[in-house]
């Protein structure tokens, strides 16, 4: 999996997205949709109802009845209840598993039919739409399992699935290379209603290839509306290569949709491509039949001329949000939104990459807060060309019934391209800073063999696999030695060097010992 493709030119920059595979494989069709089940205990990342949080680990890369690249999601019961295997070939969930799928490329964790338990969304953007006569390669489709007291997916449950096609739930047409289910993100609105947001960032149109869209699934009955950057009150155009869609992050009131391919007009009237931009919406369907729209922005701005972007930053490449109780507040009224731009050159270091901070308000206005990178003053570490910090970010409010602090408000940032020494090029980490207050004040660093239990090699690009819940940060390590390919769950408030809390790892607490990229993704 190469990290990103590096610049020819400041005029010549490529955008590619994470891992983009052929595939030769055929689209499942949507199933009933669920009934409710009972006995569900209304914990957040509860899939069984017990009342106890579960962990999710992908790898969308697992070889799965002998179909390479085909993808599974495993569910870690939390109380050392067992664990359960998904994939496409798992019982109760349509589809079979097929040769390039990424089953679990994405996911998203919400209670879709309001039973209790949750539910996950799973994206497999590289799905292919089997037509009979014809193929439509990496079209995409998400795949909604059903949790339950019995099991994922068990009984009548089983699952739900959004995909375009004028027999899909999302309409529209197949494509190729929508590559829907590209990103996902879920919650439930501040008025209950439960929603998901579906990227489908190669989405083409009348102005040109992959400007990208997304869908927006709410309520029970899964009623869906459609977003491009040309819906009325959405900033920005639609061009080529936008790719809007290939990034979401969500709170129940907010959510952020990246654009990292956006091209931008500078003061000078120079465009600048691959600047990257992001757009804000509320959780709620406006009188134009789409999620209200906020704000949108590039660096540090928003609806002006933007003086700071640079071809190539892919600004919004990554988003991570967390809830914020301003003080004065009665409950989390705001939010904080972290922007990764990891192409950013920081003066002649190339690609050294940082990271945006934002206070989004209750009345709809944005405010930068800081803007991060390692050479901030008393920040750990020093860019260096190709470090890529900020190409992954989590964050989180770990109390959300108290006025925020810079205790409760954390982030960590992924920086894959990190690397100490000649011997273990692009090894990668993880650097863990507050989202309120000076960038300094409160960062710690944490890589393989110095804090992540880890043995450490070249590549093994840390920092890719991040994850976010209230009393951990989840950090994967899929890539380099097969005895180091584990998920660790770390206090927010680790130390330089600190070790993780727990541990998950292939072969051992009941998760099966096979896999080719375990860890990818975690929560």
């Amino acid at each position: 999996m190469s990290l990103v493709s590096r610049r020819a030119g400041r005029g010549a920059v490529a955008f590619v997205l994470a891992v983009v595979l052929s595939v030769a494989v055929q689209g499942a069709a949507n199933a009933p949709r669920a009934q409710a089940a009972e006995g569900c205990a209304g914990a957040q990342s509860d899939f069984n109802g017990d009342g106890i949080r579960d962990a999710v680990i992908t790898d969308p890369e697992a070889t799965v009845s002998g179909k390479a690249r085909a993808g599974r999601v495993h569910i870690v019961y939390g109380g050392g209840k067992g664990t359960a295997e998904l994939s496409q070939d798992s019982a109760g969930v349509s589809d079979s598993a097929e040769t390039g799928d990424q089953f679990g490329f994405s996911f998203a964790v919400y209670d879709a039919n309001l039973d209790g338990c949750s539910d996950i969304a799973v994206g497999i953007p590289f799905e292919d739409i089997n037509l009979g006569d014809s193929t439509v390669k990496d079209a995409g489709l998400v795949q909604l399992v059903y949790g339950s007291p019995a099991g994922m997916a068990a009984g009548t449950l089983g699952t739900y699935g959004f995909r375009q096609g004028s027999d899909g739930k999302l309409g529209g047409g197949y494509e190729a290379e929508d590559w829907v289910g590209y990103a996902v993100a879920a919650g439930k609105s501040a008025t209950g209603v439960p929603f998901l947001v579906i990227g489908a960032p190669g989405e083409d149109g009348g102005e040109g290839a992959d400007m990208g869209m997304f869908h927006y699934v709410y309520g029970v009955n899964y009623d869906v509306a459609h977003v491009a950057q040309d819906s009325t009150g959405v900033w920005e155009d639609p061009e080529p290569n936008d790719r809007f869609g290939a990034t979401i992050a969500a709170t129940d009131r907010y959510f952020v949709v990246g654009a990292p391919g956006e091209s931008l007009v500078n003061t000078s009237g120079k465009n600048i491509e691959f600047a990257g931009g992001v757009i804000a919406f509320r959780s709620s369907v406006n009188t134009n039949g789409i999620p209200a729209p906020v704000f949108g922005m590039g660096q540090g701005r928003s609806g002006t001329a933007d003086t700071a972007a640079q071809a190539g930053d892919q600004y919004g490449s990554a988003l991570a949000m967390a809830p914020y109780r301003p003080a004065g507040a009665a409950t989390t009224t705001d939010a904080v939104l972290a922007v990764g731009v990891p192409g950013e050159d920081l003066s002649t270091t190339v690609d050294a990459g940082a990271v945006h901070t934002y206070h989004m308000k209750a009345d709809g206005t944005v405010q930068l807060l800081n803007w991060v990178d390692q050479n901030l003053p008393d920040v750990a570490g020093e860019a260096e060309a190709g470090d890529f910090f900020g190409q992954r970010i989590a964050a989180v409010n770990t109390a959300t019934n108290v006025v925020s602090t810079a205790a409760t408000m954390r982030f960590a940032v992924g920086v894959p391209g990190e690397e100490s020494t000649e011997e273990y090029p692009e090894e990668g980490g993880v650097q863990l800073f507050s989202l309120l207050g000076a960038p300094g004040d409160a960062d710690s660093w944490i890589s393989p063999g110095n804090g992540i239990p880890a043995d450490r090699a070249p590549r093994m690009l840390t920092g890719m696999g991040l994850g976010a819940a209230p009393d951990s940060l989840y950090v994967g390590v899929p890539y380099g030695p097969a005895g180091s390919r584990a998920v660790h769950a770390f206090a927010w408030n680790t130390a330089d060097g600190g070790a993780p809390a727990q541990s998950w790892k292939p072969g051992e607490g009941g998760i099966p010992p096979e896999n080719v990229a375990f860890g990818t993704s975690a929560r």
